[in-house]
């Protein structure tokens, strides 16, 4: 039976690397995307995933190493994408989706050119535990602490930004300062989950587990908790059917997502429902 594997896989190093991955990447990803999908920025973490994934093409045919060398760009990249966002002529969706559209393209023509269309684009694409290395792992364990301890620290400020930004800034806050660190904590996430996950899927780590969590609680503190609880519950529900139906990880988790995400609106529906009725049964 596919389940009585389970034990059998947890024995192999590899299979525990991508567990602590998923589960420091899931948590960072739930809190940021909180902010994100309340403020509107849910594009830009879909548009950093396309751009790394451009950027880890172009690593990997020179020969650098990927996360080491995409970090540090991804920032930089990161800020422009902000600063476009807000600044920009053209819509700033639009301008972003130019953009990170771009960078996929350029990623799979490099790939295509230089080594066809093998395993290695497919990984980076759509994700793969078997991708992940020991420095992979010292590199999410390093990035994750850094995105909690700012997350932690800046709580305050964010809260303020999430819900009115005109407040916050007309009381001396930089608004402009906390939304780039926003941005680069995004970045982040998002490049140490790429290799996993996959530049396509990656997103999805970001935006299911708050969009989720504002249908069961209307408090910040608790959507922020309960979003950075669902996906590392979806992360382990999702790896474990990877195991079992030898599904790629990446699609399971996010299929997880899904199916939590429908089964809370389904649940939501009903409650109106029945408040609905028992109205009628009153009047």
């Amino acid at each position: 039976m596919p389940f009585e594997l389970i034990p059998v896989y947890l024995k192999f190093t590899f299979i525990w690397r991508a567990i602590i991955v998923g589960l420091l990447t899931s948590l960072c990803a739930g809190l940021i995307g909180v902010n994100l999908v309340l403020k509107r920025y849910s594009m830009i973490g879909d548009g950093l995933s396309h751009v790394g994934f451009g950027i880890l093409a172009i690593t990997v045919v020179i020969g650098l190493p990927p996360l080491q060398t995409a970090i540090p760009i991804i920032l930089i990249v990161a800020f422009l994408l902000l600063r476009l966002r807000e600044n920009s002529k053209t819509k700033g969706d639009a301008a972003i989706a130019l953009i990170s559209v771009s960078a996929l393209a350029i990623g799979v023509t490099t790939f295509s050119l230089t080594s066809g269309m093998n395993s290695d684009m497919s990984n980076y694409m759509f994700g793969s535990i078997l991708t992940l290395t020991e420095s992979d792992l010292y590199v999410c364990i390093v990035t994750s602490t850094i995105v909690l301890l700012v997350y932690v620290l800046f709580y305050a400020k964010n809260f303020a930004l999430t819900f009115d930004s005109d407040f916050a800034k007309a009381s001396g806050v930089r608004v402009d300062l906390y939304n780039l660190f926003t941005a680069l904590m995004t970045a982040l996430i998002v490049v140490v989950g790429m290799r996993m996950m996959g530049a396509m899927l990656i997103s999805g780590l970001i935006i299911f587990p708050p969009l989720t969590a504002i249908r069961l609680f209307k408090s910040y503190k608790m959507v922020a908790i309960a979003s950075g609880v669902l996906s590392t519950i979806c992360f382990i529900i999702g790896i474990l059917a990877s195991f079992v139906l030898s599904t790629p990880v990446g699609a399971s988790v996010i299929i997880t997502n899904l199916c939590v995400f429908c089964l809370c609106l389904i649940i939501g529906y009903m409650k109106i429902l029945i408040k609905k009725h028992n109205r009628r049964l009153r009047m």
